[in-house]
């Protein structure tokens, strides 16, 4: 499976973002059939999950530090899974991933359960 992440960029305090994570395969790829996640890390930090959604959407998970600020969702349709992020904050830079992953339980929110990753996109928060 490939995933292409996109929609990162410099951002002032306070400000929103929409990061978008296409997901794609071969022929007997089905997106409902994988778990996504948005990771981040950020330099001289180690990588954490931000937010997870499991294959059939019902179960979402959030990172304390994100709770109330981000929103993760997936459309079917397109094969892809958005993060909004609102009301962001300096602390939020990092380069964001996304994976995926059939086999992950719910929507755990460990970077070692997923096996497939796209590139990153950097998120900046700064006046």
């Amino acid at each position: 499976v490939q995933l292409q992440a996109s929609g990162g960029g410099l951002v002032q305090p306070g400000g929103s973002l929409r990061l978008s994570c296409a997901v794609s395969g071969f022929s007997a790829f089905r997106f409902d059939d994988y778990a996504v996640g948005w990771f981040r890390q950020a330099p001289g930090k180690e990588r954490e999950g931000v937010s997870c959604v499991s294959s059939d959407g019902g179960s979402i998970r959030y990172a304390d530090s994100v709770k109330g600020r981000f929103t993760i969702s997936r459309d079917a349709a397109k094969s892809t899974v958005y993060l909004q992020m609102n009301s962001l904050i300096p602390e939020d830079t990092a380069v964001y991933h996304c994976a995926a992953d059939r086999l992950v339980y719910g929507s755990t929110c460990v970077s070692h359960a997923y096996e497939s990753w796209g590139q990153g996109t950097l998120v900046t928060v700064s006046s």
